[in-house]
């Protein structure tokens, strides 16, 4: 069964989270992207708080920005350090020792489990990624790749001072399009039931706001349409030394080929910054495979804790 609970933070933040499995057990952390929310991990988290799949305690935060959790209205809130920050006091409010077995992330989540990793290697047992670029590579993409450049544009749109309003209009028609325009799965959008449509709605109407900011607040977007110079875009990373970006923990990335925001070139020249890395590709899958192949992503994940 799955328990809600919000967690008020030393730092102030309140993030409203989703948990399932017994306290004290090794913990597993899941982080949800945009747009999305703590609820899109209950599959998961159901399946490996089993004892037959590890009997883990399973908890996902709605993060700073979405659904019940706090959400500032300063873009600077929103900057990856205080996003770990998060991340490493809810850590603490459920383990003394401040450990995490495995951590599981999608999208923006990834982003922040690629930097939690980074941080406190000695507090991370696995790292599990889904379609989340790291921060090297993407910044080489978007200065190197054309195709990423395009395929990246769309950041602008969720960047810019009205896209809030533009999101909500119609239903949130945008929104829904997102999960279509994307291509489909093996399975179709089968997925998108009304049930889902519904859950998704209640963590929009808790505001977008959050979400937008942090498209507003990275550093890492391509230059803007207008922008001819695309030669001259400049690295989000320049001059920072590799072993700022190194995550040295055992780490799987679960990889959706039919992805069309993020572009398999993304994954060249990965194993350079995580030594200790699998990679699993997956054709028949877009970007919401957590929510088309919920059962590949569950076995995958098994498979890399039990290699250890």
């Amino acid at each position: 069964m799955i328990e809600t609970f919000q967690r008020t933070l030393p730092g102030g933040v309140t993030l409203g989270c989703r948990a399932t499995g017994a306290p004290g057990r090794p913990l597993m952390l899941f982080l949800h992207g945009f747009p999305e929310g703590a609820f899109v991990w209950d599959e998961l988290m159901t399946h490996f708080a089993q004892p037959a799949h590890g009997g883990y305690r399973c908890v996902a935060p709605n993060l700073r920005g979405f659904g019940p959790s706090s959400a500032p209205t300063d873009v600077a809130a929103y900057r990856a350090h205080l996003m770990v920050r998060d991340l490493e006091e809810l850590v603490d409010t459920e383990r003394a020792d401040g450990h995490v077995a495995v951590l599981v992330a999608h999208d923006w989540g990834g982003a922040f489990g690629w930097g939690f990793a980074h941080a406190f290697p000695h507090r991370l047992g696995h790292l599990v990624i889904l379609n989340s670029p790291h921060a090297g590579t993407f910044a080489r993409e978007l200065r190197d790749n054309p195709a990423q450049r395009a395929a990246s544009a769309y950041m602008h749109f969720l960047a810019r001072p009205d896209a809030e309003a533009l999101l909500a209009e119609d239903d949130y028609r945008r929104l829904w399009g997102f999960f279509t325009s994307m291509g489909a799965g093996a399975d179709g959008h089968g997925w998108l039931t009304d049930e889902v449509r519904a859950r998704y709605r209640e963590v929009w109407d808790a505001g977008l706001t959050g979400g937008c900011n942090l498209y507003r607040v990275t550093p890492l977007k391509p230059p803007p349409a207008d922008d001819t110079a695309a030669a001259d875009v400049a690295s989000a990373t320049p001059g920072i030394p590799r072993e700022r970006l190194t995550v040295d923990v055992p780490t799987l990335v679960i990889w959706a080929l039919g992805d069309t925001a993020l572009l398999p070139g993304l994954l060249d020249g990965l194993d350079a910054y995580v030594p200790r890395l699998e990679i699993v590709r997956v054709p028949d899958a877009t970007h919401w495979i957590v929510h088309e192949q919920p059962e590949r992503v569950a076995r995958e994940i098994g498979r890399f804790l039990e290699r250890g």
